[in-house]
């Protein structure tokens, strides 16, 4: 079992989703880990030290003192653990952490700590996607930590949108894949270029022609390869997504003709081409200067054919494997194997807007793969999962 007999240190900061990580000490146990949890002071207003400690089976620390005088050392804890996992982690925390802010115990062992930090934030959704939040968990990947997403749902202030803890089940396949990275370098000596999320087309300088692609199909791939040891070049379009593989080189353009000039910057050295991206297919003719002002009761835009990026790759195509991507909502077969042929492709992954859970936006994701000779449908799974998919289905073309 991947994290049998892995340290885990588990730091645990004030916010609801406290509640959560009985469970993932749980799980931790049962795949055999040895978890030790410290907690800042705020925490233990959501869960108590007497809980986590009969879950972990260790005394919990949440000052540099017990109450008997001993000194909990935080040199000790940092130096013993193989990983540190700051869950849930607040804006408060994270910020501290990215700044050195050194005023408890939680902090003073993750800067003591010298293994791999996973961090999983926790936040209302406005605090999650403010400037100094998005700048702060840059900071952290900067730094070579890990950031484990916070998920689209329901939150403590009633609100819904992104800012919930990732789920126990979500870290936990998270940090295993991390232990077992290391025996499935099966891409090694690849580079593979992946293209994600949507385009935009401008109208006039506030104005734009998208769609609702959020990216996270394409990052989920890219972090994939690279776990697996390949070079990514990831060129995405306006996405909110942040990559954590270590060696992926990550371009974000606008529009569809950014996109398909970055794309042949690096085409003719990569050994696969995964195009991932929703790419508008037409954008207006002409783009004003300045705002267009609502004057009369309608407008008309004149739209023109953007560039095919994947028709091109494919035209193109000397030695690379080149997967492409059909969201289709009628004839979803018989669209895809048209656009396999047609685009020049070796594979061509299908998803329908008609499967529920599939799609923009979700967080999973329900695909068939066709190649010119066979085809193979998957589950409804995390796209994390499918990128892993995915991936397998090429490594076995690729082996043919």
């Amino acid at each position: 079992m991947s994290l049998s007999g892995k340290k885990i240190l588990i730091a645990v900061s004030g916010g609801i989703a406290a509640y959560k990580i009985h469970f993932l000490i749980r799980d931790f146990i049962k795949k055999g880990a040895e978890v030790q949890v410290i907690m800042t002071p705020d925490a233990e207003h959501f869960v108590t030290k007497l809980s986590l400690s009969t879950l972990s089976k260790k005394p919990v620390y949440a000052d540099f003192y017990s109450d008997n005088g001993t000194w909990n050392s935080h040199v000790e804890m940092g130096l013993w653990a193989d990983i540190m996992l700051v869950a849930p982690c607040t804006a408060n925390t994270l910020s501290k952490m990215v700044h050195g802010m050194c005023d408890s115990l939680v902090i003073a062992t993750y800067m003591s700590a010298k293994c791999p930090v996973f961090i999983a934030p926790a936040m209302d959704l406005d605090m999650y996607v403010h400037p100094s939040t998005k700048k702060n968990l840059e900071l952290a990947e900067s730094f070579g930590h890990y950031i484990i997403p916070a998920e689209h749902g329901e939150l403590a202030s009633g609100l819904i949108g992104q800012g919930r803890m990732a789920e126990p089940d979500t870290i936990l396949a998270a940090i295993e894949d991390f232990f077992n990275a290391d025996t499935k370098k099966t891409l090694v000596g690849k580079t593979v270029l992946i293209t994600a999320g949507p385009t935009y087309e401008a109208i006039d300088p506030v104005r734009f022609i998208g769609n609702h692609s959020s990216g996270k199909m394409g990052f989920s791939l890219a972090d994939e390869a690279s776990k697996r040891g390949a070079k990514v070049i990831l060129i995405s379009g306006p996405s909110a997504e942040i990559a954590h593989g270590e060696n992926i080189d990550l371009y974000r353009v606008t529009s569809a003709k950014e996109m398909l000039a970055k794309v042949f910057e690096f085409y003719e050295t990569v050994d696969i081409g995964i195009a991932s991206a929703a790419v508008a297919d037409y954008a207006p003719k002409q783009v004003a200067k300045e705002k267009i002002k609502k004057n009369d009761e309608s407008l008309t835009i004149e739209l023109v054919k953007n560039p095919d990026i994947l028709r091109t790759m494919g035209e193109q195509k000397t030695h690379q494997f080149l997967v492409g991507f059909a969201l289709e909502t009628q004839n979803e077969e018989e669209n895809a194997k048209v656009k396999l042929e047609k685009k020049n492709l070796d594979m061509i992954v299908l998803n329908s807007l008609r499967d529920e859970g599939a799609g923009f936006k979700n967080d999973t994701n329900k695909i068939k793969i066709f190649t010119k000779t066979e085809e193979k449908e998957f589950d409804l799974k995390s796209k994390d999962k499918v990128a892993a998919d995915i991936l397998d289905f090429v490594e076995f073309q690729l082996l043919k």
